[in-house]
């Protein structure tokens, strides 16, 4: 019997992924490597010296602020995503199954538009819509309402998340709805199966990976986010964005801010690991 032989390394394949893992190796695995080293630094005088001391994660972790801070984000971050999604499909539903090609590629062009401008300048105009005399309160000032305190609330922050996540959430869902077979809703329409019957049992599981992968955008987009809280929500309560410039600001304490963003950093990994593995596990298993 001939011994098999160990197969031999694929440089072509190599060399095409070398960049991306230079890349990676650079400007994510790198930095973040030095950020875990600094949270064991010690700050003395104002000045960081090189250390290997559990203090600051010991400090952080074991007071009451940090943890309320990090329940609010993750609160936050989980509303966020829930309302971004369920906004975001009656919009992706239309686009994928009832839109003509035309006016779906108008949509798309619409809704890449607003990245061309920066997120901080869509907030400071959000700021003008949601002030106490802005345009909301004016509207609704004609009907005897009002004025009501939109600006410096959790919804002001909602609104900003909203503003950064739904045109993304709307498009990646919009492309995995369009790749449906639609000959596979019309089955299941002459079976018998209504509307709303087919999005949940026909609809929504073929497209469970685009839908898994949008939502999984908008928590990573909205935990991580400082601007929304910031001039939207107030910053009271502090999210763990906040808290980091907060820190680093009280006596360049920079170590306890790494240890901040390194659990920022952990949470944002295991909910991406596990919903990735949940949007690709095969039904049955």
């Amino acid at each position: 019997m001939a011994e098999s032989r160990p197969a031999k390394p694929d440089y072509y394949a190599i060399a095409w992924r070398m960049p991306l893992i230079v890349w990676q190796g650079l400007f994510f695995v790198g930095p973040l490597l030095f950020m875990l080293a600094m949270s064991f630094f010690l700050v003395k005088n104002y000045r960081m010296e090189a250390a290997f001391q559990f203090s600051n994660w010991s400090r952080m972790l074991s007071k009451g602020f940090f943890w309320d801070a990090y329940a609010y984000t993750l609160w936050l971050a989980v509303l966020a995503t829930f309302i971004t999604s369920i906004a975001a499909f009656p919009a992706s539903y239309f686009l994928a199954f009832k839109a003509s090609e035309r006016l779906r590629r108008w949509a798309i062009f619409f809704l890449v538009i607003p990245f061309f401008t920066s997120y901080l300048v869509r907030v400071f105009a959000w700021q003008v819509i949601l002030a106490q005399q802005g345009v909301v309160n004016a509207a609704i000032s004609y009907l005897g309402l009002g004025p009501w305190q939109m600006l410096n609330t959790q919804f002001g922050t909602m609104v900003g998340y909203l503003v950064l996540c739904l045109p993304l959430a709307v498009i990646l869902q919009t492309f995995s709805l369009a790749n449906i077979d639609k000959r596979l809703v019309e089955a299941a329409h002459n079976l018998g199966c209504g509307r709303l019957r087919a999005v949940f049992t026909v609809v929504a599981p073929l497209a469970k990976t685009g839908l898994v992968v949008a939502a999984v955008f908008c928590f990573i987009l909205s935990f991580g986010d400082f601007v929304s809280p910031y001039y939207l929500g107030g910053s009271k309560p502090p999210t763990l964005s906040i808290m980091i410039v907060d820190t680093s600001k009280s006596g360049q304490q920079w170590p306890r801010a790494a240890v901040v963003a390194i659990m920022m950093i952990a949470t944002l990994l295991a909910v991406a690991f596990t919903a990735i593995g949940f949007a690709y596990r095969k039904r049955g298993k």
